[in-house]
């Protein structure tokens, strides 16, 4: 019990909130109603400084021609000088705005400062009421109760405060009473320590209900200003420190760097390894660039994946590039998610106030260019604003409107190339390829409005406009005639892609083993994980999967045996330099053997010459493509040159 008491007092002496409510809970809540406190005393200081002052007058003019009046002048003076002097100190402090956080030593000193108000007070009853007239009594008795009350109310947020000024006075009071002997003046006595013990306990009962508020209304706006699952600071959080820290730039000329984070393989974990994986892996990071960031700095989760940064006082280029390499060190070591040992990476986009932008728009429109270069050079990448960016993104952004208006207007069509099988010379299928006739631009490369569509989500409708119009060419040509569509990997990660395919082959009559889905071995790998279960889903309903672009990626042979590929296409680099090269021979030879040892058909891709075309047919290759054999047409020259090989006529390049 005593030792339950002293720490009581020791916390109540440390200014500890925990001593008379409970709320001992995060020291940066704490610092914010500590300054609270500190703003209502600075408030009601003046005119308790001067109700101080009156009643130290009153006394002093009661006690003057007492025994001993010479010392209630000294007294009276010291009283009202140190009065004026705190109410002065205090009326130009309110001029100033009260810091948004205090210390636990700015309390202290309140502390302090009630302690000798209430020492200054207790002389009074200590010193002169015995060998006072009952007047002067009574002048001393109402003056006490007075600044008892008084205390109490000016500290009522601070409970160590109002203690400090009400417990001298009570016991310079009792023991002042004690010398006189009359028990009279005992009920007196008792009347002080029971004004004193309600006074105290409505001080404890308003603090502690002033704190509990200011906690719930401070953890209100932390929940709207920190992301409820990292706690990095969110959006909104963002937003103002950005603000401050512009603010600063043009009142001080402090520069500073903000810096744009895109989280690799976060969709990819999601989906393999379920979101509570995702919540822990963002968590663990969150942790690690924490401890890699000053206290000065922002670190904001301002989307799934996405982590913003603002870096004050970075003055120079090479200072934010050792900044985003310390950050990369993040992910240097495996994450540990349950049982399982992932691998993490991110990309950087960087750029510095005021060089790139003096406003926020402009910072954050071009750090994320930034990070989307990064993006574009790989895992690991940092990347600074360059001014060239700029009209590169601004020329994406006017592309990406007219791409919308070219949905919209029809712009788009497909064309088709055909495959060629080797062994028996006919056509036995084409591949549909998409084009934008722009009305200005003319015809745009597909690799200048893919990434774009992929980027603004555009690429799902043009997918599945793909997938109707090729499918309905599909249904004028025979039965054992197909049609192969490019798939990106973006659609992929879209639930609604089989219900796209299925509609089409359904609207279309015709068997979806006549559809061939070609995905390119970025897409199976990268993606692997999420794109399995839509893979096997298509294959069961009888579509053809056939793997692009082979040999261009990082793949293993376990992705290729676990998803259900039909046909293999070696890229045309390769079969370009297989006659120059021994190594793309080799490479030509080696897909051939293992397709067909897998019991998988092969395309060759890019067939430019007869003499590339002879290598293929002596080395069994099923099936080959590319502009010797027939360039990109449209669906009715498709249609011409099918009804032409059924008319007899033998294949030209053949």
């Amino acid at each position: 019990m005593f030792s339950g008491s002293n720490s009581y007092l020791a916390r109540l002496a440390n200014i500890r909130a925990d001593a008379f409510g409970g709320l001992e809970r995060d020291e940066h809540v704490l610092a914010h109603i500590r300054a609270e406190q500190l703003a209502i005393v600075i408030r009601h200081t003046p005119s308790m400084m001067l109700a101080n002052a009156c009643n130290a007058a009153v006394v002093g003019i009661a006690l003057w021609k007492s025994q001993g009046g010479w010392l209630a002048g000294v007294w009276t003076i010291a009283m009202i000088v140190s009065s004026l002097f705190a109410g002065l100190i205090s009326q130009r402090s309110r001029r100033i705005a009260t810091p948004p956080a205090v210390s636990r030593k700015a309390i202290q000193r309140i502390v302090c400062n009630a302690a000798y108000l209430g020492i200054m007070w207790a002389i009074v009853p200590l010193f002169f009421f015995a060998a006072a007239t009952n007047g002067q009594q009574l002048v001393i008795t109402a003056v006490s109760a007075g600044m008892l009350a008084g205390g109490a109310m000016a500290f009522a947020t601070i409970p160590a405060a109002a203690i400090a000024i009400v417990a001298p006075i009570v016991f310079g009071t009792l023991i002042g009473i004690s010398q006189i002997d009359d028990s009279v003046y005992l009920l007196v006595a008792l009347l002080a320590i029971v004004y004193a013990v309600v006074l105290l306990r409505g001080v404890f009962t308003y603090s502690s209900e002033f704190a509990r508020r200011l906690t719930a209304l401070f953890e209100t706006e932390k929940a709207v200003r920190e992301d409820s699952l990292t706690r990095l600071a969110n959006r909104v959080a963002f937003n103002e420190d950005l603000e401050n820290a512009l603010a600063r730039l043009s009142r001080s000329g402090e520069q500073f760097a903000v810096l744009a984070m895109d989280i690799d393989r976060f969709k990819e974990i999601n989906d393999q390894l379920g979101h509570p994986a995702g919540d822990e892996f963002l968590v663990q990071i969150a942790s690690r660039l924490a401890r890699r960031t000053r206290e000065v700095d922002t670190i904001a989760r301002i989307g799934g994946d996405e982590l913003a940064f603002i870096l004050t006082n970075v003055t120079q280029a090479s200072e934010a590039l050792e900044a985003a390499e310390r950050l990369m060190m993040a992910f240097s070591e495996p994450f540990l998610l349950g049982d399982r040992s992932v691998e993490g990476s991110a990309c950087i986009g960087v750029v510095i106030a005021p060089r790139d932008g003096t406003n926020r728009n402009d910072l954050l429109n071009r750090v994320d260019v930034a990070l989307y270069r990064a993006k574009k050079g790989g895992q690991g990448t940092v990347r600074f604003f360059q001014p060239a960016d700029d009209l590169l993104a601004r020329e994406r952004k006017a592309l990406q409107r007219d791409l919308e208006k070219a949905i919209e207007d029809d712009q788009l069509f497909l064309v088709y190339q055909p495959f060629l099988n080797l062994l028996e010379n006919r056509v036995t299928g084409f591949e549909a390829l998409l084009r934008w006739r722009h009305p200005e631009r003319g015809l745009v490369p597909p690799d200048e409005f893919i990434g774009i569509a992929e980027e603004s989500g555009l690429i799902h409708s043009i997918g599945e406009r793909v997938l109707r119009s090729a499918c309905a060419m599909l249904s004028q040509w025979p039965n054992d005639i197909r049609v192969a569509v490019n798939i990106s990997a973006v659609q992929f990660q879209n639930v609604t892609l089989l219900s796209h395919v299925t509609k089409a082959l359904t609207d279309a009559g015709v068997s979806p083993g006549r559809l061939e889905i070609e995905m390119t071995e970025s897409t199976s790998i990268a993606k692997y994980v999420s794109t399995e279960s839509v893979v096997k889903a298509l294959a069961e309903l009888g579509v053809t999967i056939s793997l692009d672009d082979f040999g261009t990626g990082f793949s293993s042979l376990t992705y290729l045996r676990k998803l259900p590929f039909e046909r293999v296409k070696i890229d045309q680099s390769f079969v370009r330099e297989m006659l120059m090269n021994s190594d793309c021979e080799a490479i030509v030879k080696s897909v051939i053997g293992l397709a067909r040892d897998m019991g998988m058909d092969v395309v060759a891709e890019g067939v430019e010459s007869r003499d590339q075309l002879d290598f293929l047919i002596q080395a069994k290759c099923k099936e080959a493509q590319g502009y010797f054999i027939g360039r990109p047409m449209t669906g009715d020259q498709a249609t011409a040159l099918l009804a032409g090989a059924r008319g007899g006529k033998v294949w030209a390049a053949a």
